[in-house]
């Protein structure tokens, strides 16, 4: 009976409508186990993290969490760029680091005897204890003073005897409960709750009373207690315990820099304002959640996301996609006016607008049309010249960037310097940044002059990182 609840709260709580249509995929394959020097040869850290309110979450189109934040830290310290991964069963999480799905786990991870046989775990980054989550009486609200509240809830881990908890089997939570029950001289029903079901979903089964109790890690408790008022997580099950990031054993120099890194950086003033941004400060945190724009319960990006899948639709692209670009444009500001004179959610020029019939006085739903409009004749253009779809997907949007001449002259430049014209990254990329040296914007096989290239540049690399997070989110 549980787990049907379980599935039709999932449901209830995951259902998201996503046009998918054009997906530029990475497909998941064995990245290899990989130390630092590997690491930055290719030039990117690929961090195994779950998807919850703490770690790594979309809100109103930006990709934040207390992992994401100090893992973009790291891997600019050591020069690389971050991939995400997010793992949704986190039975999973460690196999998927000893098969070199990633190089890094930071997911909230307890340091555990058993878990230490398996990976090497850092210097932690968090230090807490285990707390037991418990729904509060009804009409706990017009109870007085606390002793009457505690009569009513479990203070005493002996009274757990003979209670059913719900917990991940694979979980810190399911091995800490096994050693408690030796430790009372009782038994404790421990149930198994699916690999998927995040400690942050089941905080909210307890407080919808579809089960009644689970165990979660203080830190986390705390943040979400805010956010069900009714649950309590006073009654503390353990001692304090390591919270920290895992490599794999083969990736010794990994595990030293991070090491290095993390003790240093847990002296500095950014490390404690990002601790209470995500952990003490509680009224931003309940904001968050609340929102309509909280990816991780909505589904949703920003409040146009209806119109955007709409006209996305229409020219066949995925709209997470196009979502992306309209965060990168206007910040889903309709408002929206560069100095140029571009406006709306896709901040249209003037001249372009003019093209599809649109003005600073259309409506949104106008302004994306015209926007996708013009998409699809760029897509159309350089759909007979570069027949890869992830690589021509990236010329369009530098071509919406800065103008389809622009984007024609780093190629023929990278045709001249023996280059692959075909391909975007470390080759069409490199010569649009080069076309705002003299000696590039001057050459002859270059029509449109001088570029301040890093614009668009970066415009490219900061939409497909960004589509990268909501594809995480947003299924």
């Amino acid at each position: 009976m549980i787990l049907c609840c379980f599935a039709a709260i999932m449901l209830m709580m995951r259902c998201n409508e996503v046009v998918s249509k054009k997906k530029i995929e990475t497909p998941i394959i064995v990245e290899g186990i990989h130390d630092i020097q590997e690491i930055k040869q290719r030039g990117k850290l690929i961090a195994l993290t779950d998807n919850s309110t703490t770690s790594y979450f979309i809100y109103k189109g930006t990709p934040m969490g207390y992992e994401f934040e100090l893992l973009s830290l790291f891997a600019k310290h050591i020069g690389v760029e971050l991939e995400i991964k997010v793992v949704k069963n986190m039975n999973e999480i460690i196999p998927n680091l000893e098969k070199g799905y990633g190089d890094i786990i930071a997911a909230n991870l307890t340091v555990t005897r058993e878990r230490s046989e398996r990976v090497n775990f850092t210097e932690y980054n968090i230090l807490t204890t285990q707390v037991l989550v418990q729904r509060k009486p009804e009409g706990w609200e017009d109870m007085r003073n606390k002793r009457e509240l505690d009569k009513l809830l479990i203070r005493n881990p002996i009274d757990l005897i003979g209670k059913k908890i719900h917990v991940r089997k694979n979980s810190s939570f399911y091995t800490r409960l096994q050693n408690l029950s030796d430790e009372i001289g009782g038994n404790i029903e421990i149930m198994e709750a699916p690999g998927d079901f995040e400690t942050e979903l089941l905080i909210s089964l307890v407080s919808r009373g579809d089960i009644d109790y689970t165990i979660a890690d203080e830190n986390v408790a705390k943040v979400n207690l805010h956010y069900f008022p009714n649950i309590d997580a006073s009654t503390e099950i353990s001692l304090p315990q390591q919270i920290a990031w895992a490599v794999n054993k083969k990736s010794p120099d990994l595990l030293d820099a991070l090491n290095e890194w993390i003790i240093d950086f847990r002296r500095t003033k950014l490390y404690a304002v990002i601790y209470h941004k995500y952990f003490k400060n509680y009224q931003v945190h309940t904001k968050r959640v609340e929102s309509d724009y909280f990816a991780v319960s909505t589904g949703r990006i920003s409040k146009y996301d209806h119109i955007i899948k709409m006209y996305s639709n229409d020219i066949n692209w995925d709209w997470r996609l196009i979502a992306s670009l309209v965060y990168q444009e206007s910040n889903f500001d309709p408002d929206a006016m560069s100095w140029a004179g571009a406006f709306g959610l896709m901040q249209l020029m003037p001249t372009t607008a003019s093209l599809y019939g649109v003005d600073i006085m259309s409506t949104v739903a106008q302004n994306v049309k015209a926007g996708t409009k013009h998409i699809l004749w760029l897509d159309n253009f350089w759909q007979k010249i570069i027949t890869d779809e992830r690589e021509r997907t990236k010329f369009v949007l530098a071509s919406y960037n800065v103008g389809l001449g622009h984007v024609i002259d780093a190629r023929n430049l990278a045709i001249k310097y023996n280059k692959n014209p075909d391909v975007w990254d470390s080759n069409v990329d490199n010569f649009l940044l080069k076309k705002s040296r003299e000696r590039y914007y001057n050459d002859e096989v270059v029509k449109h002059g001088y570029c301040r290239g890093e614009e668009p540049y970066r415009y490219v690399r900061e939409i497909m990182s960004r589509y990268h997070h909501y594809k995480n989110v947003i299924s």
